[in-house]
């Protein structure tokens, strides 16, 4: 793939729906429809917002190993990027992806204790376009 950043950022800015997976404690993974990130740095660091008390952040938690998949169905190409997550729950991580009309899922605010940021680091990934997978390594740099 020439340009990957350029060709998967552009597929993570238009998804409509995010798909992310960690693994369990017996080992199994687990995959979860979640809306847009809410910011990324080039396709190495992808941002979320979750529910402090969600079994995901649970999971993160034990273990960071994480999967995040975005595809375009209208033309059938899939983005695969495998990593880690980590569970943010400083303010300056909250204050840097909220967004109004938030307190509709965190009623207390930015503050809410229930309201925290998941961060995906990318190490590699695996693209899908035109009957053909390729995969690809992250650049360390955004």
């Amino acid at each position: 793939m020439r340009d990957a950043s350029k060709t998967i950022g552009n597929m993570i800015d238009k998804a409509s729906v995010s798909i992310i997976s960690s693994v369990d404690e017996d080992g199994f993974p687990n995959s979860k429809a979640m809306l847009p990130p809410r910011k990324r740095e080039g396709i190495k660091h992808i941002y979320f917002t979750t529910n402090t008390s969600s079994m995901r952040v649970k999971q993160y938690f034990n273990n960071p190993k994480a999967c995040i998949y975005f595809f375009d169905k209208r033309f059938f190409k899939g983005i695969m990027l495998k990593g880690t997550m980590e569970v943010l729950q400083d303010g300056v991580s909250k204050e840097m992806i909220w967004r109004e009309g938030d307190e509709m899922y965190y009623p207390k605010g930015v503050t809410d204790p229930d309201y925290c940021v998941l961060k995906f680091t990318a190490k590699n990934g695996r693209y899908y376009s035109n009957f053909k997978s390729e995969n690809f390594e992250v650049e360390q740099k955004i």
